[in-house]
C-alpha cells in the first residue's frame, strides 16, 4: 500500500526520485499512465498488468467501451527504476500533468498506486479533498 505525501524535484532530464518507502512495492520497473485530475499514476508492473487484464475482460463482456481500453494502452509507459530510485517521466505525460522541467513535484500514495502531481495542480486537489473529508463526503 502506498500512502503519504513527499515533495520531490523533477530534474532537467525528467527524472524524479521515488520515496524509499514506495520502492520495494514498485520493484525495478513500473507503469506510468495518465491519471484522474491531471496527475500521473504510477503502478507496479503486477498491479498494472492485472488491471489491464480486467479491462480487456470488461471490454469483451461489453461492460466497458473499447475507447477506455485504448486510452489506458495509449497512455501507458513502462519505466525502469534506477539505482538511485529514480524514474523518468516522458514529455507526453509531463505535458498532460502540467509539469515543466525542472520543477518541484508532489509524490503521493493513493493506496493501490503512486501519484505524481505538479505542485500547483496538487494544491487545488488537496483543498477540495480536505473540504470533502471535512463534510464527510469521502
Amino acid at each position: 500500500m502506498f500512502f503519504g505525501l513527499h515533495e520531490r524535484q523533477l530534474d532537467d532530464k525528467g527524472r524524479v526520485a521515488l520515496p524509499a518507502a514506495y520502492r520495494s512495492d514498485l520493484g525495478d520497473r513500473c507503469y506510468l499512465i495518465i491519471g484522474d485530475s491531471r496527475c500521473i499514476d504510477v503502478y507496479s508492473a503486477e498491479e498494472f498488468e492485472s488491471r489491464a487484464q480486467e479491462m480487456i475482460a470488461s471490454v469483451k463482456r461489453g461492460e466497458a467501451p473499447l475507447s477506455r481500453q485504448r486510452a489506458l494502452a495509449h497512455s501507458a509507459t513502462v519505466v525502469g527504476v534506477d539505482k538511485q530510485g529514480r524514474i523518468t517521466i516522458d514529455e507526453k505525460l509531463r505535458e498532460f500533468a502540467r509539469i515543466p522541467l525542472p520543477s518541484k513535484v508532489i509524490v503521493t500514495g493513493n493506496l493501490d498506486r503512486v501519484e505524481v502531481w505538479s505542485e500547483s495542480v496538487y494544491a487545488e486537489i488537496a483543498d477540495r479533498s480536505t473540504a470533502e473529508m471535512a463534510r464527510g463526503d469521502a
